[in-house]
């Protein structure tokens, strides 16, 4: 992947033959025939988003060098990249001395990627399919090594890892390698007044109207955003830790407890999460952070905001539990409910809050 749609995530897809064209796989072009789910592919073909994901120098130097590093890893192989984009991490497998890369993505950047790939002299050793992974067929019975740029906001939206999950059951031969392999999300809490006013409170008085009735609308979709590390209130807390090698695709839908703790006397007005991935199947596992603590990357972090702060004190615990799972109407949003328990010496909170990313 190398960028995502514009208020959202990205893909960057590639693919494999022989010859210089790209292959279209694709089922149908008929227009009409387009659901909410067909235009996320339709958003990824616009330059622009590709642009700010190659312009994310966290994601894509990191791809870049645990690739480039790990040449003894690429030598004479075969690769499959999955959401190949415009086939940044085709070209990576190139250089890395691969056999053969096929790079497969749904969306009409492919018959871009198929221009640069050209223009960079590597159309012997990429083959570009235009399809979805769930539906077109390899030229090959297997790969050795699948690379791809899957992750979306708050790790899982957009549910693409689904499709890499069905291109490592399907392609990938056994102890092959998937870069990244590893990921692990986090939750933590922070202060965030200002803000919360101009999104959320802003609603109980417009121009003199009340127009608290968008309020609740507000409140139930997360922004993705970036937070101020010094608004940091609390601890962190994982809530889930992928491993790509053995994970299915239920393990997608979890639902996972926290409980993190007040570093400082504060308000909270929201809860913030973000993950972390690693290659670990390398000679030095090599990672990347979207903490609101680490450098920036196109993720951003993804914010839950309360109806109501709570007033914590240095030492105190909240407790909860997070659950996400793919929405019904179209399984690339994600439903995600937060129980949220606190019982601190100036507030106190038993409430159930849900979300809608999308």
């Amino acid at each position: 992947k190398d960028a995502p749609p514009p208020t959202k995530k990205m893909s960057d897809g590639g693919n494999a033959t022989t010859s210089a064209a790209a292959t279209d796989q694709s089922s149908s072009s008929n227009n009409d025939s387009l659901t909410s789910k067909d235009y996320y592919f339709d958003s990824y073909s616009h330059h622009g988003i590709h642009e700010e994901m190659l312009k994310d120098q966290v994601r894509t130097r990191t791809y870049q060098l645990a690739i480039l590093n790990n040449r003894h890893l690429f030598e004479g192989k075969i690769i499959l990249d999955v959401g190949c984009g415009t086939g940044i991490l085709s070209m990576f497998a190139v250089q890395a001395g691969a056999a053969h890369v096929y790079g497969v993505d749904c969306s009409g950047i492919i018959e871009s990627a198929k221009k640069i790939v050209k223009d960079n002299g590597m159309e012997d050793k990429i083959t570009l399919i235009k399809g979805k992974i769930e539906e077109i067929d390899l030229p090959v019975k297997e790969v050795d090594i699948i690379v791809s740029e899957w992750m979306g906001y708050f790790l899982l939206y957009e549910s693409m890892l689904n499709t890499v999950l069905h291109a490592r059951d399907k392609w990938l031969k056994p102890g092959g390698i998937i870069f990244p392999d590893k990921a692990v999300m986090y939750i933590s809490a922070f202060e965030d007044e200002q803000m919360k006013y101009e999104r959320i409170d802003f609603w109980d008085n417009v121009y003199g109207f009340n127009m608290s009735a968008l309020k609740e609308a507000a409140l139930k979709e997360p922004i993705v955003d970036i937070v101020d590390p010094k608004s940091i209130v609390t601890s962190a807390d994982h809530i889930l830790n992928i491993d790509l090698n053995t994970c299915t695709e239920k393990d997608l839908s979890f639902s996972s407890t926290f409980r993190i703790q007040a570093e400082r006397s504060d308000y909270v007005h929201a809860f913030v999460a973000y993950f972390e991935c690693a290659f670990t199947n390398i000679h030095k596992p090599l990672g990347f952070s979207t903490s609101p603590q680490s450098k920036y990357t196109h993720w951003k972090q993804t914010i839950f905001y309360l109806s109501e702060p709570l007033t914590v004190c240095e030492g105190e615990e909240i407790t909860g539990r997070i659950a996400c799972k793919p929405n019904v109407g179209n399984v690339r949003d994600l439903d995600i409910e937060l129980d949220v328990k606190f019982d601190g010496s100036r507030s106190k909170v038993d409430k159930h809050l849900e979300y809608r990313l999308r």
